[in-house]
C-alpha cells in the first residue's frame, strides 16, 4: 500500500497521526481552563549588590 512493505514504518506512521490527534483533543479540553501561572523566581532573574 502506497509502496511502503514494512509494517514498522506504517506504525511509526499511525504513531504520529494518534499522538497529533491526542494533542489536538487535550488542547482543546484544556483551552479555556483558568489556571494561574506560578512566576518562578531565579537567582539570575535579580541581583542583589550590597553596599560596603
Amino acid at each position: 500500500m502506497l509502496g511502503i512493505a514494512d509494517p514498522q514504518i506504517w506504525l511509526a506512521y499511525l504513531a504520529c497521526v494518534f499522538s497529533a490527534l491526542g494533542c489536538m483533543v487535550y488542547g482543546a479540553l484544556n483551552w479555556r481552563e483558568k489556571k494561574e501561572e506560578k512566576a518562578v523566581k531565579s537567582g539570575t532573574q535579580k541581583q542583589v549588590i550590597q553596599d560596603q
